[in-house]
């Protein structure tokens, strides 16, 4: 199934910043017809604008996606239009820190926008797909839906299981050729994201290179729209990560954990804060973050990346030579001890 994009309506979630506002102006561009949500009233506001004078129609809901009667009266006004073509379930927050020092209502509020709103989004809209008989419904999961991430566990938690919702999804929805459950997984991207999210280790917060541009992911969200796919990877980090957490997991998460606290101890001092869990980011209407620079490379981390996929390689020939496996497991794991 082909979408054409010109005057199809496109419901974007998140997108006051970031992503969703990169992803907004993609399908401007294209001439769609937009229902913009987020908190943040007066954000989606300056990115209806920005849409408008990019050759697209919109419009802005306020909406938080964990109130479910929002998000149906969301549905509603989109369907309004006519139908409803694609939905882009984009809501993601953050909350950095170790898992017992994180409050747990922290953990709670993250769970429930990334993995609970997202529920919300496919339930209020399924319905509408089946009356049409078709539709698109793209989460945006990203590189934690396949490798964990410690020092944010709640987030790691939610997107691993928005993975499984949206493969338990796929397969009901396996009789409906035309309705199609597709999940983006890029890696870092540079948005106002991180600047945003909750932080409980006292820490400046950063995404190690390379960092893509916001309007990668976007240009990767449009062609999905218009040429569905269940599975859309975005950056090489994705793979390599994807591909270590299938043959290695453990030691996968081992390593980052060891990179993280590395990091973490030579990083500035900044406040904790609750960030954007409670309420909106008030600097929103900002797709870039500031974290990508031309002169700005990180070798340790690539290297980390490269030793993932190398050590993953390795599992596998160990795995069928159990004499030599206890030998290079242990040399393996000797420097993350």
């Amino acid at each position: 199934m082909s979408t054409e994009l010109e005057n199809a309506v496109v419901v974007i979630t998140g997108a006051s910043s970031g992503i969703g506002q990169a992803t907004a102006e993609a399908f401007a561009r294209r001439g769609s017809r937009l229902v913009l949500a987020a908190r943040n009233g007066e954000a989606l506001d300056k990115v209806v604008r920005n849409c408008e004078r990019l050759g697209g129609e919109a419009i802005s809901v306020v909406t938080d996606v964990t109130d479910p009667v929002a998000v149906k009266r969301l549905a509603e006004k989109a369907n309004a239009l006519g139908q409803i073509d694609v939905w882009i379930s984009n809501v993601g927050l953050g909350a950095v820190g170790r898992f017992e020092e994180t409050p747990i209502e922290a953990h709670e509020q993250v769970i429930r926008a990334n993995l609970i709103g997202h529920m919300n989004d496919a339930h209020a809209v399924l319905p509408i797909f089946l009356k049409q008989g078709r539709g698109v419904f793209i989460n945006m999961i990203s590189l934690g839906g396949f490798a964990a991430a410690p020092f944010a566990t709640a987030y790691s938690a939610s997107k691993f299981a928005l993975r499984g919702f949206s493969e338990a999804l796929r397969a009901e929805l396996a009789d409906k050729p035309h309705i199609h459950i597709c999940d983006i997984y890029p890696s870092f991207v540079d948005t106002p994201g991180l600047k945003h999210g909750a932080n409980y280790i006292g820490r400046e917060v950063t995404a190690p290179p390379p960092v893509l541009d916001a309007r990668r992911v976007a240009e990767a969200i449009v062609r999905v729209a218009k040429s569905p796919r269940a599975t859309t990877t975005v950056g090489f980090v994705t793979t390599a990560a994807r591909l270590a957490h299938l043959l290695a997991p453990n030691l996968a998460a081992r390593m980052l954990s060891r990179f993280m606290t590395m990091y973490f101890k030579g990083a500035p001092r900044v406040a904790e804060s609750d960030g954007n869990l409670y309420r909106p980011s008030a600097d929103a209407a900002h797709i870039d973050g500031g974290l990508r620079s031309p002169h700005r490379t990180s070798l340790p981390f690539l290297l980390a990346v490269a030793a993932l996929a190398a050590i993953a390689v390795g599992a596998t020939i160990d795995a069928r030579h159990p004499r030599r496996r206890r030998k290079s497991t242990s040399r393996s794991l000797h420097w993350l001890s």
